[in-house]
């Protein structure tokens, strides 16, 4: 039995308590919200039986985090995946989806399971177009035997590109980037071959049976997200969010938890909106985004561009952001890019839970606050999101036996001068 349907018959799992007990709530709360779609435990039957420590996601509880790592066909293998997925953890994210397209993927994606105690997701088309095999030459069969393969190995919530439909395909013609997201350009290819519906919407029903079987989460994605501020909030966007909508609704009906995937590039001031369609669109089905993007014009710099939308995406309506990094639209993430991208996004999600007043939220501001405000430099660094970062910056510049760094010096320091008129 899935979680979801565990929960709509009033069963408290182990997994529940877990997840209420990190999250100071009641296990009570985490089974309703369970219960009413609108917070999954992506919790894979095999990962759980081995190394995997359960994670909800949801409004309810506190804002999480997804990075995003794998190997292409020119670049990287396991080990350096392994140590990106490391690095990732070290910094808090919470799930890890490998997006590997080269190289052995059964190889890297076992070999990530057998070693991440977070929730590992994937986007199953990739290895059913492995090889070199046209996408055109993809059929129902491909699409159930790797997702039946991926289900027993251990992953924990697929990427499904099921509600790009094929009277879609027009609308994104329209659009200044087209369709940017990998999947949704190539099913899209494959409708206009074949001049037929999507494969994914066409056997949803036995798809949520393989996810149901196994407690696969789905991740309805988003195939036609904008990937240009001119695409946002289009009639292609949200015809396909109506679609998910659907589809939510009937992984439901067959036991299956769902997360919908959303933008994107869009404008801040449509970030709002965006949000509150989707809830409404989706009965409050837990919305995973991918950023969003606040503005086009800083590649190099888009972990910052996107994790402003992030943050306001996230006291919108979000309930799980998954990462950008510096390298997006430029190349593979190395492992300083997830590190960056991972600080910026754990950044965003803990300035989206303070907003929205989440029990325990600011309890390490105002640990940190308390710190520097003793000018205790040493709990100060150590409460830092990046430490090691915060320590080689304040030792660069330090000045031997001082309670002072070098931005003001001792006279001028505000720190001791506050210090000391409370003692006054």
């Amino acid at each position: 039995m899935t979680q979801l349907i565990q929960a709509k018959s009033g069963v408290i799992t182990p997994e529940m308590k877990i997840v209420a007990e990190k999250e100071y709530v009641s296990p009570e709360l985490i089974c309703s919200e369970i219960a009413a779609g609108r917070l999954v435990i992506p919790a894979n039957k095999v990962h759980l039986a081995s190394n995997l420590k359960p994670i909800g996601i949801g409004r309810a509880i506190s804002t999480k985090i997804n990075a995003n790592i794998g190997a292409s066909p020119l670049d990287s293998n396991d080990e350096c995946e392994l140590t990106k997925m490391n690095m990732a953890l070290k910094f808090g994210a919470d799930a890890i989806m490998d997006l590997s397209t080269g190289g052995d993927v059964d190889s890297c994606r076992c070999n990530l399971i057998d070693h991440c105690p977070a929730p590992v997701g994937t986007v199953p088309l990739y290895e059913m177009i492995m090889g070199g095999k046209p996408i055109e030459e993809l059929t129902y069969d491909d699409i159930l035997t790797v997702l039946q393969k991926q289900a027993r190995q251990g992953v924990d919530f697929f990427t499904i590109h099921a509600g790009l439909l094929r009277e879609h395909v027009p609308l994104a013609k329209k659009r200044l980037a087209g369709i940017v997201s990998r999947g949704g350009a190539l099913l899209a290819k494959w409708m206009t071959y074949h001049q037929k519906q999507n494969p994914f919407y066409d056997i949803f029903d036995d798809i949520c049976d393989i996810m149901r079987e196994y407690d696969v989460c789905f991740s309805l994605g988003d195939g036609l997200r904008p990937g240009a501020l001119a695409d946002a909030s289009d009639e292609a966007q949200f015809g396909e969010l109506k679609v998910l909508g659907e589809l939510t609704r009937r992984a439901w009906a067959k036991g299956c938890q769902v997360m919908v995937e959303g933008p994107g590039h869009v404008p801040y001031n449509q970030i709002e909106h965006n949000m509150k369609i989707q809830q409404e669109l989706c009965d409050g089905a837990p919305f995973y985004v991918l950023g969003p993007l606040v503005t086009d014009i800083a590649p190099g710099y888009d972990h910052i561009t996107s994790a402003i939308g992030a943050t306001a995406a996230a006291v919108h309506g979000a309930s799980f952001l998954c990462y950008v990094t510096p390298r997006e639209h430029l190349g593979l993430p190395g492992l300083e890019d997830v590190k960056q991208g991972v600080i910026a996004y754990k950044i965003a999600a803990h300035a989206a839970d303070v907003a929205l007043g989440l029990p325990h939220a600011r309890e390490w501001d105002d640990k940190l606050s308390t710190a520097r405000a003793n000018l205790d430099w040493e709990t100060h660094l150590a409460l830092a999101i990046d430490t090691e970062t915060a320590t080689r910056m304040h030792q660069e510049r330090r000045l031997d036996k001082t309670d002072h760094c070098t931005m003001c010096g001792k006279e001028w320091c505000s720190v001791r001068i506050s210090r000391d008129l409370k003692k006054d």
